[in-house]
């Protein structure tokens, strides 16, 4: 199965995002400060997830594992 690296990149923005929501509205407020991490755990997530590449396969038995 081939993912993109764009899609990839997009699912991990997703879950960083909404990893650092959660546990920002924990008292139902969200500061400037929160929204702050907020938009960085995202563009963060987003830089580092699209720059690292897909791991391409190598001389591996079918069924054997890694």
């Amino acid at each position: 199965m081939k993912i993109s690296s764009f899609a990839k990149a997009f699912v991990a923005a997703l879950a960083a995002g909404a990893g650092v929501a959660a546990t920002a509205v924990q008292d139902s407020v969200f500061t400037t400060g929160e929204v702050v991490t907020t938009v960085l755990a995202i563009l963060g997530a987003l830089g580092i997830t699209y720059a690292v590449p897909n791991r391409q396969p190598d001389s591996v038995t079918p069924g054997r594992g890694l």
